[in-house]
């Protein structure tokens, strides 16, 4: 039975520098922090009516970084924010989704 390529094989914080995820093809990608930061779904960040983002750029702060990344069973991460944000959960096939390497930039 193979993987699906949405399934991660490795987690790894990279501080300032954001969050690298290796996926079961073989695919990495490193999300910056505050891309990821700002890409967060929860209910604090995008009003759940109308799927308005309540978070900008501008209000993260410089620096920002993960203090932790916490599996959700076998289909999400939560990460936690040095902001002192920790209400987002990443599923893997949204994270696979936002992917910002140029190649999967190309395909959107």
């Amino acid at each position: 039975m193979s993987v699906p390529s949405n399934t991660p094989v490795e987690i790894a914080s990279l501080k300032e520098n954001g969050i690298r995820i290796r996926w079961a093809d073989q695919h990495e990608a490193v999300y910056p922090a505050p891309y990821l930061r700002e890409q967060c779904q929860c209910a604090t960040c995008v009003d759940e009516w109308s799927g308005e983002k309540r978070i900008t750029p501008e209000q993260i702060p410089e620096g920002i970084h993960s203090t932790s990344i916490i599996a959700k069973g076998h289909y999400a991460v939560s990460i936690h924010w040095s902001d002192g944000h920790d209400t987002g959960i990443f599923p893997f096939n949204y994270l696979r989704k936002i992917c910002p390497c140029t190649q999967c930039l190309e395909k959107r």
